[in-house]
């Protein structure tokens, strides 16, 4: 063997390793960031990664970039694992030319997908970047396009993740918003259409870029981010976390582990939780708790649309997708953010066999001008046709009011649930008992000696009659009424026989929902 040509070829590769260099290395550092091999060091398992694409180069002859060299075309991309699980990752380096994308930089990222794809594995993207490379044009556009539809390809068929560590601007954040799932750090993440500049200058609007696009506002405001942390090396703990609950592909299933573990002690008594007056609020996370294997909970858009909450635990061993709403903000009712947030999460679970339970609780849709002006109808019509279409094996839990549409949207037998309970505390009813006492009995309680008194009567006469959970149980829409304390084990039986499920999904080239 030539020992040279090897001495030559470890020479050179080191060279490459630097990336932009030790000057530029060290800015990205001094910046309070992780260079981008540092990232895939730190999220992967130790010496797992193997990277890919190390040699190639841009293909730009213009404005002089024929004489620059720009290191494995400013990102890196290989294969590696995480606790022992293949994956395929992607790090735009911005030490490199600010990790501006051009085509080869593009060409690198759709061919890592494509073996993710292929090989049925999770694909991990680290978005750190100016945006487009401006000397190649078109050819940057151009890339930015496959990209793009490449996500689309893979949507459904293998979990993507995107990592926001730095900025995402213009064209760039599309392939984000098109994967599963948004890690974002705070003051370290920068996502937008515009910069604060072309705002100031097209619209006269001033605004800082943490204002305008941080991690924040992302994770809080605008939804665009799934979690939050407070630093990279919280952010990558976080998507091993997640990748541990989600099958690697829509061919797999979860990785079951058993035996499972009791919820801990201080959550074994779900009663405790629920307060005695129903118009009295209680955090539905107690109730998730309760319940999950180890009362552990890995809540997915915890700080956005606060009035629903959806995130993965396990059961009995068995991931499952949660969705719940939450008394605590707007009594729980169904809004247009937290309608998009539960239709998604629906969806993705679905993709990749991930069953469902649905703890309910709300008066319904939430009334108002700017919620009609702004679409409820369109945007709550999304949580109906997620729960219709999902073939998963649907368990719902009704635990105090279940009103009108909002009782029908949150996976009813009616939505095709495979198992219903209601605890004996439950409201079912077209309407709350006050607003449906003063129509019904309206003109017995304006004749009455004592309007009030007649007014109390007629709203106790309505919750005997319809809002308990008995007449929906003598119809057959309620399965059983149970003991909230014996929820887990319900839930556990249920799961246990829903497993097998298969439902055909009828034959058509994909629905039409109300985006």
């Amino acid at each position: 063997m030539n020992k040279e040509k090897i001495e030559a070829l470890k020479e050179r590769t080191k060279q490459l390793l630097l990336g932009g260099g030790e000057a530029a290395l060290q800015k990205q550092r001094d910046a309070g960031k992780m260079t981008a091999r540092e990232r895939i060091d730190a999220l992967l398992d130790p010496d797992s990664f193997q990277e890919l694409g190390l040699f190639v180069k841009h293909q730009c002859h213009d404005f002089g970039m024929d004489k620059k060299e720009m290191t494995a075309d400013g990102v890196v991309t290989g294969i590696g694992t995480i606790e022992g699980r293949p994956v395929c990752v992607y790090a735009q380096d911005f030490s490199v030319a600010g990790g501006s994308l051009g085509l080869s930089h593009a060409r690198k990222i759709t061919k890592i997908m494509d073996i993710a794809m292929d090989m049925k594995v999770p694909c991990i993207g680290i978005n750190d970047s100016g945006g487009a490379r401006i000397q190649e044009g078109i050819n940057a556009l151009a890339g930015y396009g496959e990209i793009f539809y490449h996500n689309t390809a893979a949507s459904g068929v293998i979990p993507q993740i995107s990592v926001i560590l730095g900025p995402c601007a213009g064209g760039a954040v599309y392939s984000p918003a098109l994967t599963d799932f948004v890690f974002v750090v705070d003051k370290v993440s920068k996502m937008f259409i515009t910069g604060p500049e072309v705002i100031k200058t097209v619209l006269g609007e001033e605004i800082g870029m943490e204002e305008l696009g941080g991690a924040r506002v992302h994770a809080e405001t605008t939804g665009n981010a799934h979690f939050f942390a407070n630093s990279e090396l919280e952010c990558f703990a976080q998507i091993r976390k997640l990748l541990s609950l989600i099958p690697h592909s829509n061919e797999k299933q979860t990785e079951d582990r058993r035996p499972a573990c009791e919820p801990k002690a201080e959550y074994a008594d779900i009663c405790k939780f629920v307060p005695d007056d129903p118009r009295q609020p209680f955090d539905v996370r107690n109730i998730v708790l309760g319940v999950l294997d180890d009362s552990d909970f890995l809540e997915v858009h915890q700080g956005f649309a606060q009035n629903a909450v959806v995130g993965f635990g396990r059961l009995n061993g068995q991931t499952v997708g949660v969705i719940a709403n939450q008394p605590m903000v707007l009594a729980g009712v169904l809004d247009i953010d937290s309608s998009d947030k539960i239709a998604r999460f629906i969806r993705y679970c679905d993709s990749f066999n991930i069953p469902l339970i649905t703890f309910e609780d709300m008066p319904g849709y939430l009334p108002g001008v700017d919620q009609e002006h702004a679409g409820i109808i369109r945007h709550g019509a999304k949580v109906l046709y997620a729960y219709c279409e999902a073939t998963v094996p649907k368990l719902t839990v009704i635990m105090r009011k279940a009103y009108g549409g909002g009782y029908i949207a949150m996976c009813s037998r009616h939505m095709k649930a495979d198992f219903v309970y209601a605890w004996p505390t439950a409201e079912i009813a077209v309407m709350g008992p006050v607003g449906a006492a003063n129509i019904i009995f309206r003109k017995e309680i304006k004749e009455a000696a004592d309007p009030v008194a007649m007014r109390e009567q007629k709203i106790e006469e309505y919750k005997d009659k319809f809002a308990n959970p008995y007449v929906a149980a003598g119809y057959g829409y309620v399965d059983a009424v149970i003991n909230p304390d014996d929820t887990r084990k319900y839930l556990i039986q249920a799961l246990t026989i829903a497993q097998n499920k298969h439902v055909e999904p009828r034959k058509k080239k994909h629905g039409n929902p109300p985006f």
